[in-house]
């Protein structure tokens, strides 16, 4: 083999694999150190991603969106019922723009509450259905009263947590530099 077809075959088998081929070495009269190859680099493993990193996402984005957090840990009881309702106005628009932003959300029971709803047998065995009031002990019921029609999230789209992050901080501390 030429010199320059040679020269090829190095620089690509290191170009792609990171190292010399074991017949390149034979021809090359090389042996790796140690006598044996190198291990293959294995694939960086994703980091583990907990259950409560979406609901921590959701509460920060909540937080940076409408500062529904900093509303929930004040003590509102020094102010008056109009100053609140005030607050909660533009607070209840900010954090339903963004629930709506990321998560589709429907109603479990599509019916109009206050009204009587008949319910299937297999609802009232799962969590689709909270049955209040008077509720047997055993045996299914046919409907009831409409308190509260669910909801149910039919699609998730939170942006990709970033990289490095700390997800336990839902809203970092800011400094404003003077």
């Amino acid at each position: 083999m030429g010199r320059i077809g040679l020269a090829l075959r190095g620089f690509f088998s290191l170009l792609l694999h990171g190292e010399l081929s074991a017949p390149l070495l034979g021809v090359l009269g090389l042996t790796r150190r140690g006598g044996a190859s190198r291990p293959a680099p294995s694939p960086a493993a994703p980091p583990a991603v907990n259950v409560s990193d979406g609901a921590l996402q959701m509460l920060g984005i909540l937080q940076r969106d409408s500062r529904l957090i900093d509303f929930l840990m004040e003590d509102i009881s020094a102010y008056a019922d109009d100053q609140v309702g005030a607050a909660v106005r533009d607070l209840h628009a900010a954090c339903r723009q963004s629930l709506n932003r990321y998560v589709t959300l429907r109603p479990v029971i599509d019916g109009v509450e206050g009204t009587y709803t008949r319910i299937e047998a297999a609802a009232q065995t799962s969590s689709q259905v909270k049955l209040l009031g008077n509720v047997p002990a055993e045996g299914s019921v046919a409907g009831g009263m409409l308190r509260h029609k669910g909801w149910r999230a039919e699609k998730i789209d939170l942006p990709a947590l970033p990289r490095g992050g700390d997800v336990k901080i839902v809203a970092p501390a800011e400094i404003e530099i003077e």
